[in-house]
């Protein structure tokens, strides 16, 4: 390594060796570099005098610019290593590669050596008297005794010239390595080189060979040549250290031990069979190498000798000293081998690079690995048939609790996961784990941290060090901060809980219970949950929570095919009147194109497009088998062919063609009514056939329901004007709340913008079009019980808004209270359906989040807890129709982390006693914990749940929490739950995507939004569900995915109860007509009561008082609080009705009253409008009623047309069975 330096002042040239090094040139100072070839380590020497001579000396008034630069000079670096000794242990010790090969080389020599000592054995010609040449050793024949041995033939052996030559040789080169090595590592003690093991015993192999060079009476000398096994073990020890320091070999203590523990054994047999066999030659009883080997196993293994067995003493000691040997070594090396076992099972496996070349596997980093978190990715990494052959390597920094240890041993997890100890900040762990070949990296963040801006902080280094070890393996992030995405935008995937939590929070006050809807949509189920029980609305709500999304092309579909060119709507529809399947998204195949939710009837089906839609499995895994059902009736249809006169056969035929010429009409053929009596009567059970009813009947409007106009295929096809809604906000009036009723006759209209919000709490928020003020608020105004020079109102109730508000409780205003104001002031809301926003904080919010919610309407904030009863009056309780608690990040639980929810589960029981009619929406930590909201200890019900619960944990259900009442109608939610989001996006890279634009997280162009709309007593004439996703798709362009059902218990204790009375009829009638045997009886034995739905329990003897002390506080603190006290909603905290999802129902589910339909409406975003009405809705709207609200002058109006004939499809009433639909179409006459 060399730097030029130059010198301060002239310098003439200078001979270097005998060359020009340097060269002046002019006065200028150029240095000219003549020989710039010259050879590495080179001195140069300059000659001071000469330069002394040609130095300058500069004056004060000498000019600084005309200074001459210095000569260039070379500087050699490191010049202490290029001695000869330097050089050498470079060689022999520094360098890996080359030492590696110097180990290996020793280790040969030293077994060469050991194998020629065996070779010399065997060639031993025992006949010979090996002594005789042996310093004139004379022959002894006497026989041997104990105190009497043949020592010459222990000292001297029969060894061949050629043999004596190449041991020599041997010797020598080991000697002469050995001197070598002890030479560079001498370190100043030269006494500590010379006692060691290993050069005594090298000096005891070798230097008697030397000596027998210039002493030839020796060479028949005895030199125990075969310790040289022991300097084998250790050259193997320094082998292998210097192959796992060359190859960057790690986790290789353990596999070094077991080796070293062999050759420890190996060593002590080999010189336990070569001493016993050497010693034995001075007795009677020779011993072979064989002989000696069977003699040493024998006495090791057992406690004694065996048939064979030294006969002399020194053969004795020998071998006494070898067993001392063996149980002072062995242990030893057993010690350090368990210890290194011990050490490594905390450490976890290693996958290794031929598993990572011939297998799948994917990488799951998490801080502390929890058994529920754990059990949670396995369970729906495991759920896709495709992933059955992944293996998941599990990366923590901390050791396995004992639940996770035993959780890893169970054989299905014990074959599939691998846990590795270690940080994802060191690239050794990340090797082990071979990160680089994953198909995937999991960072999960920890939720057992109190601060969660530091485990977002700990997963962001993490996805670092990922992204820099292995750049090509997706990862797939969770995250708790919205702010911190922006750290980690390279990942793959992000799931960041807090945009998710609260906009499933917003949605819910909107939608109630999407949140539940939402959360079964993300785990994988197969709908089996609740099948089992007694109760309707448990098998409907557990066999309708197996639906997913899933994805397919419409070219590979069999679902969607046959819809190419036709309009979405009608797909949809159509689609989901066939075979059951809901399609609620496209996505075209254009560069950079995104999901679109309900495009509307304007987007025409395309062979490439993606349609996303919900079902139970995904089209790949579906049968498609013919209804038996269909079946019958074409069997039928044969058997009446014959009593159906032509006329009527050919009546059917125009009516049929007539149909089919309109569009489709969503009436199924078995619900149809009979063409002909004749037909009736003959065949009872046949589908029915149209009939196109005579005068008289048309006006029997008795037995006739309104119609519901067809879904049109294609909207350049149709003779229909269609009647265009142009005004944007006309349209966007239309999605109101279900439960808001608002007379905005009287109200001026609020001066809102729609636009995007100018000021955002963090960096990479969403676009989204909001209404926003025109001119933002002063901070002043925010603050709800503050009176200052714009406001002078001091309570809730002061305000008289329009509209109930909506209260949010949280510990403080993080960045993601954003994500729950936007969904609530989206551009498709109505202006006069806006409810009133009060956060509910403990910390006072700072300034950046007040500039961002100053420019939202009716947004406000107060300080104060939930756990106060003055700060939740204050805040408005009595005035909000949802009151949204936050799960505290702080809490009181130290060790215990189930604990982490005891603080906000008493602080919203206590709300939940004290207001029975708030309905409040807890967001919990841990999803366990849900059986506690709401709690009444002496509920029967509840009970009977519990026990639910547990039977659905031990078939494995993953949702054994389903049928918590409190989750079931969405008013609990667990923000772990959003956990298997992530998990999914594996094999579903879209469904991210997918949620934030559900939950208004996102908007895209032409995509639409969720909305839901309530269904009163004037809609039940359209009886079932398929109807009313006819209905929704022909007028509005809607489409439905689910409904919130609320029944009462009062019909499901009734029906409980009358399916328990007809089973113990049965078994009665069983035990009657088979007797009295075991069998019959313990039937009827087990049948259970049933369990009484009535919520007059026992702790309702109380409850009277309980509530009146209840109403005197809050009348006490309201007085106080000089509010009035007719806000309060008195009520109780008995259970009478119960609420749950349907997600995408069956096309023949019945509707009932109240019931909440989940719908995704038409973007109005879209740069077309989407036709929403046209000129036969008018007309629709008058038959949109009871059947007791047509008259007859209305049939008769309807005669008076001559050039429009009705076709009306009546049902017959009398049928109980059919749950036929009448169906009235204009037909234009040609």
């Amino acid at each position: 390594m060399f730097v030029i330096l130059r010198w301060p002042f002239r310098m003439a040239p200078t001979r270097i060796r005998g060359r020009h090094w340097l060269e002046w040139n002019g006065c200028h100072g150029n240095v000219e570099n003549n020989e710039r070839s010259s050879s590495y380590g080179d001195d140069f020497l300059l000659d001071n005098n000469n330069m002394a001579d040609e130095s300058k000396v500069i004056t004060p008034g000498y000019n600084q610019d005309n200074i001459p630069p210095p000569p260039q000079v070379r500087v050699e670096f490191f010049t202490n290593e290029k001695s000869f000794k330097e050089r050498l242990q470079l060689y022999f010790i520094k360098n890996q590669r080359s030492s590696l090969r110097i180990r290996i080389f020793n280790l040969f020599i030293k077994l060469l050596s050991c194998i020629f000592y065996l070779v010399r054995v065997l060639l031993e010609d025992h006949s010979l008297a090996p002594y005789e040449n042996c310093f004139g050793f004379e022959p002894r024949n006497e026989n041997v005794t104990s105190t009497n041995l043949r020592w010459e033939e222990i000292i001297c052996v029969d060894r061949a010239e050629w043999l004596w030559g190449v041991q020599v040789t041997v010797a020598i080169i080991s000697l002469m390595e050995t001197l070598l090595v002890t030479y560079l590592g001498y370190k100043g003690n030269i006494l500590q080189q010379i006692v060691s093991p290993v050069f005594v015993l090298e000096i005891i192999n070798t230097v008697p060979f030397i000596v027998t060079i210039f002493y030839s009476p020796s060479r028949q000398i005895f030199i125990p040549v075969f310790l040289n096994c022991w300097l084998a073990k250790s050259a193997l020890e320094n082998m292998l250290n210097d192959l796992h320091r060359a190859m960057q070999m790690s986790q290789s203590a353990l596999s070094q031990q077991l080796i070293m523990l062999s050759a420890t054994i190996s060593c002590l047999v080999f010189t336990s069979v070569c001493g016993i066999q050497h010693i034995q030659r001075g007795s009677n009883l020779h011993f072979t190498m064989f002989d000696s080997l069977w003699c040493v196993i024998v006495t090791f293994s057992t406690v004694g000798y065996g048939d064979i067995y030294p006969d002399i003493w020194p053969s004795k000691l020998f071998m006494m000293l070898l067993i001392a040997a063996a149980f002072i070594v062995v242990p030893t090396q057993f010690e350090q081998l368990a210890y290194t076992w011990m050490e490594r099972k905390k450490q976890g496996g290693t996958y290794s690079s031929h598993r990572a070349q011939n297998e799948k596997h994917v990488v799951c980093i998490a801080t502390v690995l929890h058994a529920d978190s754990i059990m949670d990715f396995l369970n729906e990494f495991y759920a896709h048939p495709k992933l059955q052959d992944y293996y998941v390597v599990l990366l923590s920094p901390s050791e396995l609790d004992s639940t996770m240890k035993m959780l890893l041993q169970v054989p299905i997890w014990a074959a599939r996961v691998i846990y590795i100890q270690g940080s994802a900040l060191k690239d050794c762990d990340l090797s082990r784990c071979r990160v680089q070949d994953a198909f995937g990296c999991f960072l999960i963040a920890a939720r057992n941290y109190t601060d969660k801006t530091a485990a977002d902080q700990h997963t962001i280094l993490r996805s670092w060090a990922v992204k820099d070890f292995a750049p090509a393996c997706p990862q797939y992030l969770q995250i708790f901060r919205p702010e911190n995405k922006i750290h980690v935008q390279f990942a793959e995937h992000i799931v960041c809980e807090d945009e998710f939590k609260y906009a499933l929070l917003a949605n819910n006050c909107m939608c109630p219970g999407i949140s539940t809807l939402v959360t079964l949509l993300l785990h994988t189920s197969r709908g089996t949950e609740g099948n089992t029980s007694d109760e309707e609305w448990m098998r409907l709500y557990g066999r309708c929570s197996g639906n997913e999304i899933y994805h397919i092309k419409l070219c590979e579909s069999r679902f969607f095919g046959e819809y190419k060119g036709k309009s979405f709507t009608y797909a949809s529809f159509h689609s989901h009147r066939k075979y059951g399947v809901t399609l609620v998204g496209i996505r075209q195949d254009i560069r950079g194109a995104t999901i679109q939710l309900n495009p509307g009837p304007r987007h025409h089906m395309k062979a490439s497009d993606t349609c996303f839609y919900l079902s139970i499995t995904k089209e790949e895994n579906s049968a498609f088998v013919l209804a038996r059902r269909n079946n019958v009736i074409e069997k039928d249809a044969k058997m009446m062919s014959s009593n159906i006169n032509p006329a009527a056969s050919s009546s059917y035929s125009k009516v049929a063609s007539m149909i089919a010429s309109v569009g489709s009409i969503a009436l199924e053929l078995q619900h149809q009514q009979p063409l002909h009596k004749q037909v009736q009567k003959t065949c009872s059970t046949t589908s029915n056939i149209l009939e196109v009813p005579g005068a008289s009947e048309r006006r029997s409007t008795n037995q006739r329901r309104p119609s519901i106009m067809p879904v049109l295929a294609n909207l350049n096809g149709s003779s229909a004007e269609l009647q265009y809604v142009q005004d944007e906000e006309q349209r966007m009036g239309t999605d109101t709340d279900i439960d808001t009723n608002i007379d905005t006759s009287n109200q001026p209209e609020p001066d809102y913008i729609t636009g995007c919000p100018p000021v955002t709490p963090y960096i990479g928020t969403s676009r989204t079009l909001c209404h926003l003020l025109r001119k933002k608020r002063a901070l002043c105004c925010l603050k709800l019980l503050q009176p200052c020079a714009h406001c002078g109102h001091k309570h809730a109730c002061d305000y008289k808004w329009p509209t109930r508000a909506i209260l949010a409780a949280a510990d403080y205003a993080s960045n993601g209270l954003y994500n729950f104001i936007v969904p609530l002031r989206s551009h498709y809301r109505s202006k006069y359906s806006l409810k009133p926003i009060v956060l509910l904080l403990e910390r006072e919010p700072d300034q950046t989040f007040l500039e961002t919610i100053s420019y939202f309407p009716l947004v406000y904030y107060m300080i104060g807890s939930i756990e106060n009863l003055d700060d939740v009056l204050k805040a408005g309780i009595n005035l909000a129709d949802n009151f949204i608690v936050v799960n505290k990040e702080s809490s009181n639980a130290n060790l215990e982390d189930t604990l982490a929810d005891c603080n906000t589960i008493v602080a919203v029981q206590t709300i939940f006693r004290l207001f029975p009619t708030a309905n409040i929406i807890t967001e919990l930590s841990q999803s366990s914990n849900m059986r506690f909201m709401q709690f009444r200890a002496k509920d029967h019900y509840a009970i009977s749940l519990s026990k639910i619960e547990k039977k659905e944990k031990e078939r494995g259900s993953h949702l054994y929490y389903m049928f918590r009442l409190p989750f079931a109608a969405g008013n609990v939610f667990s923000a772990s739950m959003l956990d298997t989001l992530l998990y999914q996006v594996f094999v579903k890279d879209y469904l991210i995507t997918f949620i934030r634009l559900l939950l208004g997280i996102d908007q895209a162009l032409g995509s639409g939004h969720l909305s839901c709309t309530k269904l009163t007593a004037s809609d039940l004439w359209i009886r079932t569900y398929g109807r009313l996703y006819q209905k929704l798709c022909s007028t509005t362009c809607e489409i439905p995915i689910g409904i919130y059902r609320t029944v009462d218990q009062s019909a499901i204790h009734s029906n409980a109860t009358e399916r328990h009375l007809r089973k113990r009829s049965r078994l009665v009638r069983k035990v009657l007509r088979n007797g009295r045997n075991s069998s019959t009886m313990t039937d009827y034995e087990c049948v259970p009561d049933p369990v009484s739905f009535n919520m007059m329990n026992e702790d309702q003897v109380s409850a009277p008082q309980e509530d009146q002390e209840i109403i005197q506080n809050i009348e006490s603190h309201m007085v106080t609080l000089g509010m009035p006290f007719k806000d309060y909603g008195i009520g109780s905290v008995n259970r009478h009705t119960i609420s749950f999802v349907i997600i995408n129902p069956n096309y023949d589910l019945p509707i009932q009253e109240n019931d909440i339909i989940y719908l995704i409406r038409p973007s109005s975003l879209s740069p077309k409008p989407t036709p929403l009405t046209d000129k036969r809705q008018q007309a629709l709207r008058v038959l949109e009623t009871d059947d007791e609200d047509f008259t007859d002058e209305a049939a008769m109006a309807g005669d008076s047309n001559p050039q429009t004939p009705t076709l009306v499809i009546n049902d017959d009433d009398d049928d109980d069975t059919d749950d036929a639909d009448a169906v009235t179409i204009d037909l234009a006459v040609a």
